[in-house]
């Protein structure tokens, strides 16, 4: 299973008022594994910044001036993504925004769901946790992905700690190792859908017998020092 895990920066907070994307960061993940395999371009977006966006991601138009234009850039970052399931945390902004992109083409190229699946991360740290902070940095924290060099917004950083999230998030383990390419799977839509993609990419791993002796060692340690009051070892017997 080929996934993508993207993230954006842009020159303000609403492409229906104009703004444009500035960045572009992908990276891979097949069958649950992280690649290196990524993407990633600046952007031109031939428009000022605005002040509160520069303060978010620190890329300025001097910085950008030389950069290509997303047409530049559209046919390979839509190759690169094409046939993937797309991992994006608060989905409908960077969709909404590469869509306003594509759509300066002309009907042709159509929008961002004619060429892979989208997953909301948001939606599903949502369903996970709910009445809980769901931001990025927050999800870093409660699943312990290091994000200690995050002073400032950029799309491949960003990216490449959502995939450690997603892949904590599912259960999965992060792994730099090569991977083959595979079929998408559909698009996460409810809650329901998500505990099924959940469990479904999920493998189960069955212990030793080694593995099992040395464990209930450990346990019956534990249950020494704690005079008999370990719960886990009454549960194995």
């Amino acid at each position: 299973m080929r996934q993508i895990v993207l993230d954006t920066e842009t020159t303000g907070l609403d492409p229906e008022s104009g703004h444009r994307v500035i960045e572009i960061g992908c990276v891979e993940i097949a069958n649950r594994r992280v690649t290196d395999r990524r993407y990633h371009q600046y952007i031109n977006p031939e428009r000022e910044i605005d002040p509160g966006a520069f303060e978010v991601h620190g890329l300025s138009s001097e910085m950008l001036a030389t950069k290509p234009k997303f047409a530049d850039v559209a046919q390979e970052f839509l190759e690169f993504v094409r046939g993937a399931e797309l991992i994006i945390h608060n989905a409908p902004f960077d969709v909404g925004f590469l869509d306003h992109e594509l759509d300066r083409f002309g009907d042709a190229w159509g929008s961002l769901n004619d060429y892979c699946e989208v997953v909301d991360t948001l939606v599903m740290a949502r369903a996970l946790h709910p009445g809980q902070r769901n931001s990025l940095d927050a999800l870093c924290r409660r699943y312990e992905v290091d994000n200690t060099g995050r002073e400032l917004h950029g799309a491949l950083l960003d990216a490449e700690l959502l995939a450690d999230v997603y892949l904590a998030m599912t259960g999965g383990q992060v792994d730099l190792q090569l991977a083959a390419d595979a079929a998408p799977t559909k698009f996460v839509t409810n809650n329901s859908d998500i505990a099924a993609e959940t469990r479904a990419g999920i493998p189960v791993i069955r212990p030793t017998a080694t593995e099992l002796a040395a464990h209930r060692e450990n346990l019956e340690s534990v249950d020494e020092e704690s005079g008999g009051g370990c719960l886990w070892l009454r549960q194995l017997n």
